[in-house]
């Protein structure tokens, strides 16, 4: 199984960027995915995860109503939309794949891309 992110990049406070991890080897559309980042100096958090069959999705506070998840089963991947981003966003994002709960375990895990966003 691997999972391979995409999307980050280097933008000002207020832009967008949208995030991409696709998965091979398996399918994740019943055990979840989810989007995690550690920022410099500070410990990886949980952002937004996404499961089940009808789509459950779950958000962290902080980037609730900023980042919306959503995931495309044919091509097994799984987007994080993020709008509105603010510097403190700024971290490696990695995706997760193969947990039954929102924050893990999780069993596989993708390279991280860097999003930065600056003030």
């Amino acid at each position: 199984v691997q999972l391979q992110a995409s999307g980050g990049g280097l933008v000002q406070a207020g832009d967008s960027l949208r995030l991409s991890c696709a998965a091979s080897g398996r399918t994740f559309t019943y055990s979840g995915m989810a989007w995690f980042r550690q920022a410099p100096g500070k410990e990886q958090e949980f952002v937004a995860g996404i499961r089940g069959r009808v789509a459950l999705t779950s958000y962290a506070d902080s980037v609730r109503d900023r980042f919306t998840i959503s995931r495309d089963i044919d091509k097994n991947t799984v987007y994080l939309q993020m709008n509105s981003l603010k510097p403190e966003d700024t971290a490696v994002y990695y995706c997760a794949a193969g947990s039954s709960t929102w924050r893990g375990p999780y069993d596989y895990w993708g390279q991280g891309t860097l999003v930065t966003v600056s003030s």
